[in-house]
Formats: C-alpha cells, sequence, structure tokens
C-alpha cells in the first residue's frame, strides 16, 4: 500500500515538473511570437508583401495557440482537447484571412519589396527555429502539445515559402510569386487546420 502511494506521488511530481518546463517553453515560444508579429506586419505593409503579412498574421495566430496551451496545461484531458480544437479553428481562420489577402493582392497588381522581404522573412525564419527546437520535445506529450508543435512546423514551411517569393519577385520583377507563396500558405493553413480539429474532435466527443 505504501509503495504504490509512494509510487503514484512520484508519478505525480514527474506531471507536474513537465508542466512547469511546458510552461516555460511556451511563455518563451509566445513571447517570440508576439514581437515578430509586430515586426513582420509593420515589414509587410511597407514592403506590400502578402507573403511577409501572411507569415506575420501566423505569428500573431501562434501567440494566441501559446496562451491557450498555457492554460490548458494543467487541466483535464477534455481541457486539452477544446484547446487543440480552438487552436483549429484559429488556424482556419487565418487561412481564410490570407486567402481574402491573396485576393486582394491580385487586384492591386503592385510587386512587392523583395529585400525587405529577405530580411525579414531570414529573421522570422530564425525566431521559428528556435520555437521549433524549444517544441519537438514535447511534441508527443498529449493533443494539446501535438497541436502546438504542428503550427510551430507549419511557420517554418511559411518562412521559406517567403524567402522563396521574396527571390522570384526579385528574379521576375512581379508580384506573381509574393500571391503564388500566398496562395500555398492559405492552403497549407487550411490543412493544418482540418488536421488539428479532426484529431481534437473524437478526444472532445470521447471525454
Amino acid at each position: 500500500m505504501s509503495a504504490d502511494c509512494c509510487s503514484a506521488k512520484s508519478t505525480e511530481l514527474e506531471k507536474l515538473a513537465l508542466q512547469r518546463e511546458q510552461r516555460r517553453v511556451l511563455v518563451v515560444v509566445l513571447a517570440i511570437n508576439a514581437v515578430m508579429f509586430v515586426l513582420e506586419f509593420g515589414a509587410g505593409v511597407i514592403a506590400g508583401s502578402t507573403a511577409l503579412m501572411a507569415d506575420a498574421s501566423d505569428m500573431l495566430g501562434d501567440a494566441v495557440v501559446y496562451a491557450v496551451s498555457i492554460y490548458a496545461l494543467a487541466r483535464s484531458e477534455r481541457w486539452k482537447a477544446g484547446a487543440a480544437m480552438l487552436k483549429g479553428v484559429v488556424i482556419l481562420c487565418l487561412g481564410l484571412g490570407i486567402a481574402v489577402n491573396v485576393a486582394l493582392k491580385i487586384e492591386s497588381g503592385v510587386p512587392p519589396s523583395s529585400t525587405l522581404m529577405v530580411a525579414f522573412g531570414t529573421l522570422a525564419l530564425a525566431a521559428n527555429l528556435v520555437c521549433f527546437r524549444l517544441l519537438t520535445r514535447f511534441r508527443h506529450q498529449d493533443v494539446n502539445m501535438a497541436s502546438t508543435w504542428e503550427c510551430s512546423r507549419n511557420d517554418l514551411i511559411n518562412n521559406c515559402g517567403v524567402l522563396l517569393a521574396a527571390a522570384l519577385v526579385w528574379w521576375f520583377a512581379s508580384p506573381w510569386p509574393d500571391i503564388a507563396i500566398g496562395g500555398v500558405m492559405a492552403l497549407i493553413f487550411l490543412r493544418s487546420a482540418v488536421r488539428v480539429i479532426a484529431d481534437a474532435a473524437p478526444q472532445l466527443r470521447a471525454t
């Protein structure tokens, strides 16, 4: 009986220690994403880049996602599944918002500044590599952390897309590479949203 009790306490302490470490990491990546949203979105507006603004919007969405993840850490499995569902909805909204931005860019037809795209796209890639590395060790812990890691992985894909768009805009002196990459990013968001929602829904119903 005593041994079982000690074992149970040890397991609980391990869980609490892990939650504290998860919380610390999530706070760090939340701060990184919040700062990068301000910098990158401002650069996107000045550069006239759909891809940069889409990537910055993703940063804002991630900051919200990490805040929700922190809130769900010490709560029940139902709360964690609900947090994952909310993240899926946030990703879905971002994907739709980017699609609208792409449509507006098609109307204007003005090439963005490739120099600003490269500079801030590289900065965002470096920031997201740090976040991805911090989150990778927690990706199999639960549905909450798995969906958070999924968001971070999407960021790296988006950053590479921004840099590719910048190179093609410079090469062709055309807005279409920026528009095309923005459209692809919107599709990635929508696909990821469907996956996160599909993973969270059964667990939400089961709990």
